[in-house]
């Protein structure tokens, strides 16, 4: 266990931010599959400008690595160009 003060302190801030990352990271994950599971191409043009937005979010916060996000909206806008 920790002796310093500091220390403690350290291990409650990074438990917090923790559950904070993991919390968007699933959440981010959850709409890419909504996304991915969509065969109406209207409604994946409507939620492609929010998931993108959740990605550059979480990779600006480097929750997420910023390539992953560019990879991840790539796929993205081709799932979307192949529904007609």
């Amino acid at each position: 266990m920790a002796n310093h003060k500091s220390s403690l302190k350290r291990i409650r801030q990074t438990k917090t931010k923790n559950e904070h990352n993991r919390y968007y990271a699933k959440t981010m994950r959850n709409a890419v599959r909504k996304l991915r599971a969509t065969t109406d191409k209207e409604e994946a043009v409507k939620m492609f400008p929010i998931v993108q937005k959740m990605l550059d979010k979480l990779a600006k916060t480097n929750v997420i690595h910023k390539n992953k996000a560019a990879n991840l909206k790539s796929g993205l806008a081709k799932h979307i160009a192949k529904l007609g």
